[in-house]
């Protein structure tokens, strides 16, 4: 059977949510019992997002190969099980690169390389080898917005897709926008004509129309949208903003949207089974009580730096069917002991739970640190995670240890006790260049630990990392003496994963980033347990407060 290709386009404006479209298409698929794959092409320079800044790109998600790429990705292995790697991820600059290294081999013999054919086969090969891993249907997506100069190779690719493998193997759905104009107290689809129009220009007729919008899509505006767009009725479809992401799927499937696009890539398969994201979504509308986190990071301005951890939380506490209060803290915002502002702990107080995540550089560690003091000497359930476990060990350091000048050297070179280092430091290697732990690697749990009972017991794991330095294990006895413990660790004992302290609510600490593997319907087990305890703080924190009110309410008597 040939390879069949569903393509995703943005037009209008960015952000409108290409990712989560092409996704929800995914677990549609899937759950008609069809094997899908999903790529993101991504038009810029850089060759990943490794290097590009949090606040310009969101989050850098990683796969379990080591990939650093689109945070797009994430949505896909959120709503799908396509087995993705650094071949899902496309850049410009990944792109050139390969052709450059090509043209300096002699790879082309001396011809003239050029954008076309060149550069689009380039693009092409990367489709056909992400479709050859089985799956039935391969969904790429095309970042950027149709009319950018920089997405035009990648626009020129598909467009050449079609030609080579035919209408009944590959479907073009474009995301619009349909603005509501209060002035006019109406819809207008001007814009989502001017945008299938601009697709057309390049020789791409969209088969689907995904228009975004505040309101609901009247019979009138779909019928005006399908007949200057020159689509079906039917392949009009509404995309209205709604308040949980996992309810896209369900609302995709209302519009018929797997009906389509098997009817158009001539598919045939079972009808779909919706009933666990039905339950799922259920339980995110109807919650039982909240429970409110601190997430206290150095990116905190765009929330998208921090997108799978926002999923993570949120998994974890439709688990326990809560709702989620997120409250976004700069860490910087902890640090100052002037007169004029308020202190850490006030800022603090009020929480179920506290939350450290990953980040680099020094800004914001001392507001860091003045949050894990707080949460481990007010019994406040903290979870850190990367930087957030290295920050956890430099404060057990200096304020249980008596370490003051304990510090990583990524803040401090010259510190006096580095309790967070680079390994190699002490190798005599002086240049790391680029290079991190990236990628899954295996961890072994020590038993009756905190993190032995959130896995279920298991002694083994595997989870995904991206960090650059690593718990001192010459601090090792000091700290576990004046009782820290460490209940994870590489098979070979070179690094440490996992720290927590016995007898609080729960405190723990995990270089890796757990949050790249919760899924909506399989909650990532720390993330749950996290909440679990947050929750068990706030029904005691309104115990002891009732407790208090019914005391002080029998002395006024």
């Amino acid at each position: 059977m040939s390879a069949k290709y569903v393509f995703v386009t943005g037009g209008v404006v960015s952000s409108l949510g290409k990712g989560l479209a092409a996704a929800s298409i995914g677990c549609l698929l899937e759950s008609r019992g069809l094997r899908v794959n999903l790529m993101k092409f991504d038009p810029y320079l850089n060759v990943d997002p490794g290097t590009m800044s949090p606040f310009q790109h969101g989050e850098v998600f990683v796969t379990d190969d080591g990939a650093e790429t689109d945070l797009d990705l994430g949505h896909y292995e959120r709503f799908t099980h396509a087995p993705l790697s650094r071949d899902n991820n496309y850049t410009t600059g990944r792109i050139y690169e390969q052709i450059i290294l090509k043209e300096r081999r002699g790879d082309y013999l001396g011809k003239t390389v050029q954008v076309i054919p060149h550069v689009t086969n380039e693009i092409k090969n990367a489709m056909r080898k992400v479709a050859a891993n089985g799956a039935d249907v391969t969904i790429v997506e095309i970042g950027g917005t149709v009319g950018d100069i920089e997405s035009l190779p990648f626009l020129e690719a598909i467009r050449q897709m079609r030609q080579e493998l035919g209408r009944e193997n590959t479907t073009f759905v474009h995301l619009t926008l349909v603005p509501w104009i209060a002035a006019a107290q109406e819809l207008k689809t001007k814009p989502t004509q001017h945008s299938v129009k601009e697709l057309l220009s390049i020789g791409i007729q969209a088969d689907v129309l995904l228009c975004r919008s505040e309101r609901p899509l009247g019979r009138e505006i779909k019928q005006k949208i399908a007949a200057f767009c020159n689509v079906e009725e039917k392949a009009v479809i509404g995309a209205k903003t709604v308040s949980s992401v996992y309810e896209v799927p369900l609302c995709f499937a209302q519009e018929g949207v797997d009906e389509l696009i098997l009817r158009y890539l001539h598919r045939e398969a079972p009808e779909a089974d919706l009933s666990k994201w039905k339950d799922l979504v259920e339980r995110c509308y109807n919650p039982k009580d909240e429970v409110s986190i601190a997430i206290v990071g150095k990116y905190v301005e765009y929330e998208d730096s921090y997108k799978s951890l926002k999923e993570a939380l949120a998994h974890g506490a439709i688990s326990q069917n809560l709702k989620l209060k997120l409250t976004w803290i700069e860490a910087e915002g902890l640090e100052s002991e002037s007169a004029a502002d308020q202190s850490y702990e006030t800022q603090l107080e009020g929480f179920d739970g506290i939350l450290v995540p990953g980040g680099f550089g020094k800004r914001g560690i001392e507001g860091m640190l003045n949050a894990i003091r707080y949460a481990r000497e007010k019994q406040v359930p903290y979870f850190g995670i990367c930087l957030g476990m290295q920050a956890a060990c430099i404060e057990f350091a200096r304020n249980v240890c008596g370490l003051k000048n304990a510090n990583s050297s990524e803040f401090d070179p010259a510190a006096e006790h580095r309790v967070i280092y680079k390994l190699r430091e002490l190798l005599g290697v002086e240049e790391m260049g680029g290079t991190m732990r990236l990628g899954a690697w295996t961890c072994i749990l020590q038993g009756d630990t905190l993190a032995s009972r959130a896995y279920g017991g298991a002694t083994e794991i595997s989870e995904r990392h991206r960090h650059r330095y690593e718990f001192n294990r010459e601090y090792e006895a000091l700290m576990t003496g004046a009782g820290l413990r460490i209940s994870g660790a590489t098979p070979d004992q070179t690094y440490v994963e996992i720290v927590e302290i016995p007898g609080h609510p729960f405190f723990l600490g995990c270089q890796f980033h757990p949050e790249f593997k919760s899924r909506p319907l399989e909650p990532h087990p720390l993330f749950r347990e996290f909440v679990a305890a947050s929750y068990q703080h706030r029904k005691q924190r309104s115990a002891e407060q009732m407790k208090a009110a019914r005391a002080a309410y029998q002395q006024v008597q």
